[in-house]
């Protein structure tokens, strides 16, 4: 038997949480950009890409 602590598992955010991270990371991104318009699209798909992936990375690292 091993006397070690199984570990914990990494949850992943609701998605109410996933969307505020979305959108806290595009409004950064046009925020960086001086607010330009007609960008907006491309950063909230920029910033999803993003999200999801830090999630996924951190899902993974954690599930190991």
């Amino acid at each position: 038997m091993s006397a070690e602590p199984p570990t914990p598992a990494v949850l992943m955010p609701s998605a109410a949480e996933i969307y505020e991270l979305i959108a806290q990371a595009a409004y950064y991104r046009a925020e960086k950009r001086g607010f330009t318009p007609g960008l907006e699209a491309d950063d909230w798909l920029q910033a999803e890409t993003e999200v999801m992936e830090r999630l996924r990375a951190r899902h993974t690292a954690g599930g190991a």
